[in-house]
């Protein structure tokens, strides 16, 4: 894999250390592909993470959402004890850890079927979106005839 240097980016930037952190972290970790999961875009603001969870129950399974961090752990409990002569279904502990853009809200968390598909929205607050800001002093095209005729 190929590594690259952010340093001319470091020198001419201010405030983007977030991305270069993520970009440096994703350079050097060795990725475990445990559980499987699909990202999907629903719409222009909504996403969904599904992650295929076989063999878990939603009591061992925890979701938390903490400063653009959203981690899903699981744990089976030790209380099943089996014997088996071939396990094919993975039940060994997982940490997964998705890094949310800044505005990333989680709205839902379902488990069906094997399945916890977790829902989450962007939700921009009314003093970062872009408002129109009125001109003072202009006066309408509308009022000028109105005063010629």
């Amino acid at each position: 894999m190929r590594t690259y240097d952010f340093a001319p980016l470091w020198r001419s930037t201010v405030g983007f250390d977030r991305l270069f952190d993520l970009l440096d972290e994703t350079q050097h970790r060795t990725e475990d592909n445990y559980p499987p999961y699909n990202i999907e875009r629903l719409g222009e603001d909504r996403y969904q993470i599904s992650l295929a969870l076989a063999g878990f129950n939603p009591d061992e399974i925890a979701v938390t959402a903490e400063q653009n961090v959203l981690t899903v752990e699981g744990r089976k409990s030790d209380k099943d004890q089996h014997e088996y002569l071939y396990q094919g279904i993975s039940a060994r502990p997982f940490k997964r850890q998705f890094n949310l853009a800044d505005y990333i809200q989680v709205k839902n968390a379902a488990f069906d079927n094997g399945l916890l598909r977790i829902e989450l929205v962007r939700e921009i607050p009314e003093a970062m979106k872009p408002r129109r800001i009125a001109i003072d002093g202009a006066t309408s095209s509308a009022q000028i005839t109105k005063k010629a005729a």
